[in-house]
């Protein structure tokens, strides 16, 4: 299919977390839900400082020699390591895989749930390599988690739903919720030979939460059934994250609220992302 970037950045609505009008936030979250599925999200409560370690133990992994992390190859439970080009998101157009690296961690599962899809302990990298990196992630995994939980009664209301709409019982209570570090080598690439970080995919999950480190990457296309597709930028915003919807809101809404394709667009320089993306 043909494509067009644009070199204009996409205008975001900015979601303040700490503004105690919930009915004007939650419009402001509809407005972005209806028009691209993305928004910015600010005062959401985690320190620069922890989002600056998290980005350092991140690097610190990937930074390990491949047979470390080939230690720590992703499991049944999409819990562990995935090397460069093992995933391809949209084979038809970058058969050979994604030009990133990933780690994901979910959450510890209890006795009871040991055994069930998706369930299971994560992998750690040894405390002789990394020895604050499990208590750093785990650390952010709960902060991050609460961040996810504060935007559920915007994402309600914005539905003309009641706030505690998703509080019903085993509705909200365990998420299937999952960091996944990525690291972009800075490699070369180009979207008209098929050759990008991430190629075009949507997100499966309710939200996805992520943090950059800064560097350009992220691009989205919010009519998928133009021609030609016209692929737009999302900057960073220092302190902020990058919020979006997936194809499980979208279907929950009834396709009220779309999500459109995303992608890692052409880089050359190296990059750290984290999402958080949730799924119940």
């Amino acid at each position: 299919m043909p494509e067009v970037d644009y070199s204009e950045p996409v205008n975001l609505v900015c979601i303040d977390l700490s503004n105690p009008d919930l009915t004007a936030t939650a419009a402001q979250v509809r407005k972005a839900c209806l028009d691209s599925g993305f928004f910015y999200v600010v005062h959401h409560g985690i320190d620069q400082d922890i989002l600056a370690e998290v980005f350092e133990q991140s690097r610190r992994l990937f930074a390990l020699p491949d047979e470390e992390k080939m230690k720590l190859l992703r499991n049944e439970n999409h819990r562990g390591y995935t090397p460069y080009q093992a995933e391809s998101l949209n084979p038809s157009m970058q058969p050979e895989g994604d030009w990133k690296e990933s780690y994901y961690i979910g959450p510890e599962a209890s006795n009871v749930d040991q055994g069930k899809r998706f369930h299971g302990p994560n992998q750690w990298p040894s405390t002789e390599l990394l020895p604050c990196w499990r208590e750093t992630m785990e650390d952010y995994y709960e902060k991050v988690l609460n961040v996810g939980r504060r935007l559920i009664p915007l994402i309600a209301l914005a539905l003309n739903l009641d706030a505690t709409y998703f509080n019903k019982p085993r509705m909200m209570d365990e998420p299937l919720a999952f960091i996944r570090l990525l690291h972009y080598p800075g490699k070369s690439s180009s979207s008209e030979s098929g050759i990008i970080g991430a190629s075009a995919h949507s997100d499966y999950g309710m939200l996805t939460l992520l943090a950059t480190d800064g560097v350009q990457g992220l691009q989205i296309c919010r009519n998928k059934d133009s021609w030609p597709q016209i692929w737009e930028n999302v900057p960073p915003l220092k302190g902020a994250f990058v919020i979006n919807i997936g194809d499980m809101l979208e279907r929950w809404s009834n396709c009220l609220f779309r999500f459109p394709p995303i992608r890692s667009g052409d880089y050359l320089q190296e990059r750290i992302e984290m999402t958080y993306s949730s799924t119940h």
